[in-house]
């Protein structure tokens, strides 16, 4: 009788470096389940694999982005998905994992500011949600376990935008939002303590 050959050593190690290689996020990504229910978030195929940029979420000086950093400024990389923060007096600096927009039509980039500061928001679908969306609630309360702003949401100038929590902690890192910024909840509960009314956002 012959039995399998037991692969050498050098043939399990290599095995071994190619699965480490591989991101941990991204070793994760088929595990996921369905997507959340009354979700603003526009959820791809749990079984594909989402592109992620690991290698550009990096920390960065605000010099290049801004003039100053009068009231605190925000900067968010939708390529390398991430949000930094930097305060007033460039004592803080802080570096999120985000959600970002699923496509570019539903992306916007540019100068705005955060107008508004809510705690346990409250969310409502915006028309062409609702249009594409019709089976969607019309409002879920804030404080709700299945509201899709999360704990806390930064209102920005721009209509509909938000920098905001999220309790499906699948999305972030993903492209899968329908334009916000989502934050983990334990992140957006810090970072809306550092912001300010009047802090200065970019979003690139």
């Amino acid at each position: 009788m012959t039995f399998p050959k037991t692969p050498s050593r050098r043939a399990f190690l290599a095995g071994g470096a190619a699965v480490l290689a591989t991101p941990a996020l991204a070793q994760q990504e088929a595990s996921y389940a369905t997507p959340f229910e009354n979700s603003t978030e526009v959820e791809r195929d749990p079984n594909e694999t989402a592109r992620r940029n690991i290698s550009s979420f990096r920390s960065l000086d605000w010099q290049p982005y801004f003039d100053n950093t009068r009231n605190g400024a925000i900067l968010v990389d939708i390529d390398s998905r991430a949000l930094h923060f930097w305060s007033e007096d460039q004592t803080i600096y802080k570096l999120y994992p985000t959600s970002v927009p699923l496509t570019e039509d539903l992306t916007r980039r540019g100068r705005t500011s955060v107008v508004q500061k809510v705690e346990n928001p409250t969310w409502r679908p915006t028309p062409s949600m609702q249009k594409r969306n019709p089976e969607w609630p019309a409002v879920v309360e804030g404080g709700a376990p299945d509201n899709p702003l999360g704990v806390r949401a930064l209102y920005l100038s721009w209509t509909y935008y938000r920098i905001h929590g999220t309790h499906d902690t699948r999305k972030i890192g993903r492209r899968s939002s329908n334009g916000c910024i989502g934050l983990y909840n334990e992140h957006v509960l810090e970072l809306y303590e550092l912001a300010k009314v009047g802090t200065q956002v970019l979003l690139i």
